[in-house]
């Protein structure tokens, strides 16, 4: 563990730049905290944004949201206010419980379509993902077929998903992970991240187009759905989205918005195959997010 203060970064000058990088969950701002020293003391630090990835992290307006000085009380205080919480957080698990339930109720739609994908085992069918279970849980992961990498963001989802593999398993679950980009794309990059999970392809298929995680680039300035409006997107061209193609090595913005992150669930009852649900972004996030709401500081 490093013991380095504030101080001691500066050496022999009187201002440093530090780099943060950006934060987990929500991508938040890469930026340059500018700290200046004064009598020996920190008198500024200044944060200079750089740029951001994804807006999740902020609130509804865009703006980064940013927690004020700690509160410091003794244990009785500190309990009185837990008490309080935990009315709160309990509120909030029965109605997590009754959207879950909600979620559960959907309506099954039948899948009509032969989808096709392409899988270090060969070509496979949709029913053939399921892997003998019956239910297919998908993890979108966003990586544009003419993408140099894929999303930083969705990496770090994959990162996590081998370790849960055997567990969902176990109960009736079959947990991939599938991108647009094609085969050998994703088998280096499963090579290179040392990711365990089953990893396929839906390049060369209509899969992806058909269930919203990807978008042709006649379609795009059309394109309006509860989560954003992609022909406004494409024509503000915000930084962050220029930032966010350089960053995965898209050649245009419409590349760069050509794929989207989600989840997407199957279930098979008697041979037939259904689609349960679909998740999309904002509402994706990485799986450890949860545990960092435990802790203080965003």
């Amino acid at each position: 563990m490093s013991t380095t203060s504030r101080h001691d970064r500066f050496g022999t000058n009187q201002t440093v730049l530090l780099l943060c990088p950006p934060g987990e969950p929500g991508y938040r701002r890469l930026a340059l905290s500018v700290l200046r020293l004064e009598d020996g003391r920190v008198a500024e630090a200044v944060e200079v944004p750089m740029r951001f990835l994804l807006p999740h992290g902020f609130n509804k307006d865009g703006v980064e949201y940013r927690e004020g000085r700690m509160k410091v009380a003794t244990e009785q205080e500190w309990q009185a206010a837990r008490k309080e919480l935990l009315a709160a957080e309990q509120e909030l698990a029965a109605h997590e419980q009754r959207v879950t339930k909600q979620r559960r109720e959907l309506p099954w739609v039948p899948v009509e379509k032969h989808y096709t994908f392409a899988t270090v085992d060969g070509p496979k069918s949709l029913p053939e993902l399921f892997d003998g279970r019956s239910q297919l849980l998908i993890y979108h992961l966003m990586y544009g077929e003419d993408w140099k990498v894929a999303c930083p963001g969705c990496t770090s989802v994959g990162d996590g998903l081998g370790c849960m593999v055997t567990h969902v398993n176990n109960r009736g679950v079959t947990l991939i992970a599938m991108s647009r980009a094609p085969l050998e794309k994703l088998v280096a990059t499963k090579a290179q991240r040392g990711w365990t999970m089953p990893y396929v392809s839906g390049y060369g298929d209509d899969f992806l187009f058909d269930y919203g995680f990807a978008f042709r680039r006649e379609e795009m300035f059309g394109i309006v759905r509860d989560e954003f409006d992609m022909g406004q997107l494409l024509r503000e061209a915000p930084q962050w989205l220029q930032d966010y193609r350089d960053d995965v090595g898209a050649p245009d913005l419409q590349s760069a918005v050509s794929v989207s992150a989600g989840w997407s669930v199957f279930a098979m009852e008697d041979g037939a195959v259904y689609n349960t649900y679909r998740r999309y972004p904002p509402l994706v996030g990485p799986p450890y997010a949860p545990l960092l709401e435990f802790v203080p500081k965003p």
